[in-house]
């Protein structure tokens, strides 16, 4: 899809590869077999790989004639992709690597011709010896390739996943992706560009999942009247068509910048389209089996297939709990300069640094009215958006001041406070999905799209939800020195866990 045509691809850009991603997500292990292929296994190619190496290889990973796939996860080494064990050591004559070890969990593992295999190599700088990961393009042709027996998977049944071992297997020194040493950048730049499809994926399975609970909600009666007339299940529909509209409007908003020439890394929206829409599938093909009853849990049904296949989303591509610090971190990183660049500044003795926080400070607490241009006179949302517009103003504005309030608390060891950090992020990923949504109603009306009412009632349901969502985290932040319920939870997490085992007492048990 997205190799370019001089290779013989489609050329595709992000926002039509997203496009097509709905499509093929009606079958999990279909869109798995090909984003394992397309996403990962030949991305470093595309994007780091030599004109030669293009020209060797992408023809025939285009053509379909030979299958991709990427090599990251060790026994030993999962989301800490720093740790792995597999190594390349290079031959005496400096022409080639010799390659050892294991790879597990390999999506298309025992299909592939070409493998994108990440292994540690020896790196000599100003006479110091140092191990750097590397990254490698491996043909199952250069021999000392082998593969395990499928794996027996809960969902995503139909695709390909297995150990990958190689022995002894010779590699071309032409073969190294980008440098000898800088794999690790490699690796992390094949999967934050992959990650914003997995919304507009999400979102064409959701919606299909919706046609078809619609039809069985429209049909089935229950207490002589029809399951699409009672409050609790309208509500489910609700909700899926709302989490769809959102999942779709960060994906293709995402996409978009993506395409757009000299736009900076796009890796932290990427990263908060795949926990946002990994979640909210989760949420709807659970709402949509509830719906379904009985008829949603037997296997004879498709529906199930849903379910198993959309639980590997929150895991794979970078779990969601990594991401959720790489969003957290990524982004109070940025903060972190500007205050200590205004601190710089008080230091020196530039009064009107501390005035400009003092009188932001008293005017927080008189009730600030925030206006970050969003609504009235040459407002850039529609002003049937007024209302979540505010509502996102006021949000990003506190959050502001949250985060700047949580640097001064923490500093630097704020990289330990993971429980801090996941609210920080949950934050930052409900801005951007409004800002998301937002955006994409003002255009459907402003342009008269049809069923820009539909879009504008999807959009302030979802506004009006993260905004308290967001007010109720940072009150928490706020409070964080004076309750400390992290503390409480990471007692009973470590109680627990002393015992590995569930530690009260039963409530028949009696004391004599």
């Amino acid at each position: 899809m997205q190799i370019p045509e001089e290779y013989g691809g489609l050329g595709l850009s992000n926002t039509m590869y997203a496009r097509l991603g709905e499509i093929i997500s009606l079958d999990g292990s279909i869109a798995v077999t090909l984003a394992a292929h397309q996403a990962i296994g030949l991305k470093g190619i595309l994007i780091a790989g030599t004109d030669e190496q293009k020209e060797k290889y992408l023809p025939k990973l285009a053509s379909g004639e030979h299958v991709a796939a990427f090599c990251l996860t060790e026994p030993g080494s999962g989301s800490d992709a720093a740790s792995i064990q597999t190594r390349a050591t290079m031959s005496e004559d400096g022409k080639s690597f010799l390659l050892n070890g294991s790879k597990i969990w390999i999506s298309n593992g025992g299909l592939a011709d070409i493998f994108t295999v990440f292994a540690r190599t020896e790196v000599v700088k100003d006479g110091v010896k140092t191990d750097k990961i590397t990254a490698f393009i491996v043909e199952r042709a250069f021999g000392g390739v082998t593969s395990g027996k499928p794996e027996d998977k809960l969902g995503i049944r139909g695709s390909n996943t297995c150990e990958v071992h190689f022995e002894n297997t010779k590699v071309p020194v032409e073969n190294v992706i980008g440098e000898v040493g800088g794999g690790f950048k490699v690796a992390m730049n094949i999967l934050n560009s992959g990650r914003f499809s997995m919304g507009s994926a999400s979102a064409g399975m959701i919606k299909k999942l919706i046609e078809m609970t619609a039809e069985y909600a429209c049909t089935r009666k229950q207490f002589n009247k029809k399951l699409s007339d009672f409050g609790l299940i309208q509500e489910k529909f609700a909700l899926m068509a709302q989490k769809a509209y959102v999942m779709e409007s960060m994906a293709y908003l995402t996409a978009g910048m993506m395409d757009r020439p000299g736009v900076p890394d796009c890796s932290v929206e990427a990263a908060m389209v795949k926990v946002f829409s990994s979640e909210g599938a989760w949420i709807c093909v659970s709402e949509a089996l509830q719906i379904l009853g009985g008829l949603g849990y037997m296997k004879d049904y498709p529906y199930e297939r849903y379910l198993r296949d959309s639980r590997i989303l929150l895991i794979f591509e970078g779990t969601n709990e990594i991401l959720r610090m790489y969003i957290a971190l990524t982004g109070m990183q940025y903060a972190g300069k500007i205050l200590t660049g205004k601190i710089k500044e008080m230091k020196k003795g530039n009064i009107s640094v501390a005035m400009e926080i003092f009188m932001n400070k008293f005017h927080d607490r008189m009730g600030r009215k925030v206006d970050l241009g969003l609504i009235g006179k040459g407002g850039v949302a529609h002003p049937s958006l007024d209302e979540s517009s505010k509502k996102l103003e006021e949000n990003v504005y506190y959050f502001g001041t949250t985060v700047e309030g949580l640097l001064r608390r923490f500093g630097k060891t704020i990289v330990d406070e993971q429980l801090v950090l996941k609210r920080v992020a949950d934050v930052s990923i409900n801005l951007y999905a409004m800002t998301a949504a937002i955006s994409r109603a003002s255009r459907s009306m402003s342009i008269g799209l049809r069923n820009h009412d539909h879009e504008v009632l999807l959009t302030n349901i979802f506004c009006t939800e993260a905004y308290f969502k967001n007010n109720y985290a940072m009150a928490e932040l706020e409070k964080y020195a004076a309750e400390n319920l992290d503390d409480s939870i990471k007692k009973v997490a470590q109680q627990v866990l002393e015992k590995r085992a569930y530690i009260c007492s039963h409530p028949l048990d009696r004391t004599f």
